[in-house]
């Protein structure tokens, strides 16, 4: 059964930090290559950061540099690390696992989503 839980989003001021978690399934990390997408209202999905197996990491444009994606394969769970906040950060971020190693579609299997909030 495929598992995939979301942690950590909330309420932070511009130029704060936060960091979201997605805890898998062992057969489902060991497997599949993952990833952070968001949702904003009025918007397509996108994608934030992508993590690949081997440990490649895919950044969007708009959050290189103050995003980081890492995975710990002892707790199989892949982070995100967010600084720098910005309002259009806002959006309903969701964990992805997908077989292929690419982030260019919207596939694979998602979480729940957990809403990030970036607001003074």
């Amino acid at each position: 059964q495929v598992q995939l839980e979301e942690s950590g989003g909330g309420l932070v001021q511009p130029g704060g930090s936060l960091r979201l978690a997605c805890a898998a399934s062992r057969s489902l990390f060991t497997n599949y290559h993952m990833g952070w997408y968001r949702q904003a209202p009025g918007k397509q999905r996108e994608l934030v950061a992508g993590i690949t197996l081997g440990g490649s990491t895919n950044y969007a444009d708009s959050v290189k540099g103050r995003f980081t994606i890492s995975r710990d394969n002892a707790k199989n769970t892949v982070y995100l690390q967010m600084n720098s906040l910005k309002p259009e950060d806002t959006a309903v971020y969701y964990c992805n696992a997908r077989i292929i190693p690419s982030f260019k579609s919207i596939t694979g299997y998602w979480g729940q989503g957990t809403q990030v909030t970036v607001s003074a």
